[in-house]
């Protein structure tokens, strides 16, 4: 028998041969099948991640601690919505209320450690106790529904006891299941992983958790169309992959020639005493592009953070800097040069060399086509969530 390969619009989950045989790996493939809320995803992936250290019995309790921690970055960093928002504005997805509910009862950051998550989940478990109960309703028996075609009984979903009774039956009679459940009730709630299962996920976790992430991202897409670049925001990135020499190359070149004032202070800039920053915050654009980059006071780098300024009257001073920079490159060819250097890691908006960059723009027009590009990211980004920076 061949390998089994479950293909999952685009991402092949390859399970070796050996366990074709023992396990039904097909239904393993349906536990992410038509999601109604993102903590579907996270609950496997909990699940996978405890597995991978050998972890032979858990709780719902433990399982949603883990979930918590998985999405804790994705939700505080990005404000990105799990499984979208309602009518009325509220959050759909348990789990993000769960987040939010805890960013209210801490003074956690965004980039938080596991340990310091878990910790201040202890410190609060008391007033997190209903927004965790709820996330253990039905995930966790959904999300085996592929393994009960194999019986021909009606599935008990309404009642969490007959439940737990028909997957240990099914369990014992039908086919394995990766997991089943103890007598104690909703947190702590037992959770016995089978020790087949727990073979094969530790001999596939790298694939396994990367077809989590695909379906997860492609989930989470659907749900905030607005976002750019959400692929980079399920984890902390690396700060080493921020691309700013050649533009602060350009900005000090401009400097030497014309005094370029700060968008928020109004004070002329400094050489070699300034931040290159974002106009609207690299959390949400996830990139370096020379449009949306400024010159900045050092010290209220860290008070704007991933805040957004005031549209009014910030963008018209930032929109002047960047015609500045834009008038003098066409008149300096040592500053060209700078400018022509920033296109590897800074010019990839095909608007923005077509168009805002190219010879010939008088100020209206440069102010016009700028205006008209950003202001639709910045509105994306309000509407997300981010703050506006009150300086």
């Amino acid at each position: 028998m061949e390998p089994f390969h479950a293909h999952q619009g685009g991402y092949t989950l390859s399970i070796k041969e050996k366990y074709i045989n023992t396990l039904d790996i097909e239904s393993f493939s349906q536990m992410l099948k038509d999601p109604s809320y993102c903590y579907k995803f996270y609950w496997l992936e909990a699940i996978v991640n405890l597995i991978s250290k050998g972890i032979q019995n858990t709780t719902f309790d433990e399982i949603i601690d883990e979930m918590i921690c998985n999405a804790w970055y994705s939700v505080r960093e990005f404000h990105i919505h799990l499984s979208g928002l309602q009518a009325d504005g509220l959050v759909r997805d348990g789990l993000e209320r769960a987040i939010l509910q805890l960013t209210k009862l801490s003074d956690l950051p965004a980039n938080a450690s596991k340990i310091e998550i878990k910790n201040a989940i202890a410190d609060h478990n008391e007033e997190l106790k209903i927004y965790k109960e709820q996330l253990t309703n039905m995930v966790p028996g959904r999300a085996l529904a592929g393994f009960f075609t194999k019986s021909n009984e009606v599935v008990p979903w309404g009642s969490v006891r007959r439940l737990t009774e028909y997957i240990r039956r099914i369990h014992t009679t039908f086919v394995q299941l990766p997991y089943t459940f103890g007598d104690s009730s909703r947190l702590k709630k037992e959770v016995y992983f089978n020790e087949d299962w727990m073979r094969m996920i530790q001999d596939h976790t790298v694939n396994i958790l990367g077809w989590i992430q695909y379906e997860k991202v492609k989930w989470l897409q659907n749900n905030n169309p607005e976002m750019p670049s959400l692929i980079y925001k399920l984890s902390p990135m690396d700060e080493k992959m921020r691309k700013l020499n050649h533009v602060r190359k350009l900005w000090e070149g401009i400097l030497t020639v014309c005094e370029v004032r700060d968008v928020f202070t109004g004070q002329p800039i400094e050489p070699k005493k300034y931040d290159v920053d974002h106009f609207i915050p690299w959390s949400f654009v996830m990139n370096d592009e020379l449009w949306n980059l400024m010159p900045m006071d050092s010290s209220l780098n860290s008070s704007k953070s991933n805040k957004l300024p005031k549209w009014n009257p910030f963008f018209i001073i930032f929109a002047e800097n960047q015609y500045h920079m834009y008038r003098l490159i066409h008149e300096r060819k040592e500053l060209y040069k700078h400018f022509e250097a920033c296109y590897r890691d800074n010019l990839h908006s095909i608007w923005a060399g077509q168009e805002l960059y190219r010879s010939g723009n008088l100020k209206e027009e440069f102010v016009n086509i700028l205006e008209k590009n950003m202001r639709p990211v910045y509105d994306s980004a309000r509407r997300q969530g981010y703050e506006i920076w009150n300086y």
